[in-house]
């Protein structure tokens, strides 16, 4: 089956577009503070949760990422001070990340930070009624998908702007 030469264009435009953002936050985060994206993204997850802890299954699908890469993860930040793991006192097979002192002060630091690269390098270049359009669009692909959609926070939802 083939696809529109028009779509297939946009796909690529659009898969560009998220490796050059992507790289950009991660660059200027990693330079200023030292901390990946990756983990700066599980310290947000963590820190928008009630009582500051997830299952492990529903960071992983927070962050986008594997079960086994989570896991992974979630050991270097343990390491490092910034998460620990907790029993689930109802499941014992069953575990939270849970944000430490430590991850909190990190995050605070390193908001600033990736909220001027955000502004750089994804709001500024577009504006509001692209903005709109992009947001639209991204909503209709994750309608679409054959999984569970997840939601932004609606436009009349405040953002938190620290984290």
């Amino acid at each position: 089956m083939a696809i529109d030469p028009a779509a297939l264009a946009a796909w690529k435009s659009f898969l560009r577009a998220h490796a050059v953002l992507i790289r950009a936050l991660e660059r200027e985060l990693l330079a200023v503070r030292g901390l990946p994206l990756a983990e700066y993204d599980v310290l947000v997850q963590l820190a928008e949760a009630p009582e500051g802890r997830l299952r492990m299954a529903q960071l992983a699908d927070r962050v986008l990422l594997s079960r086994s890469g989570l896991t992974r993860l979630v050991e270097r930040m343990e390491a490092s001070g910034l998460v620990r793991r907790e029993v689930c006192p109802s499941d014992a097979r069953g575990s939270f990340a849970a944000l430490t002192e430590e991850g909190r002060r990190r995050l605070v630091s390193s908001a600033e930070i990736h909220m001027r690269s955000l502004r750089d390098h994804f709001a500024g270049p577009l504006d509001s009624g692209q903005m709109g359009q992009l947001r639209e669009a991204c909503d209709r692909l994750l309608e679409w998908s054959p999984e569970e959609p997840v939601r932004c926070p609606s436009a009349d939802q405040p953002v938190a702007e620290e984290v």
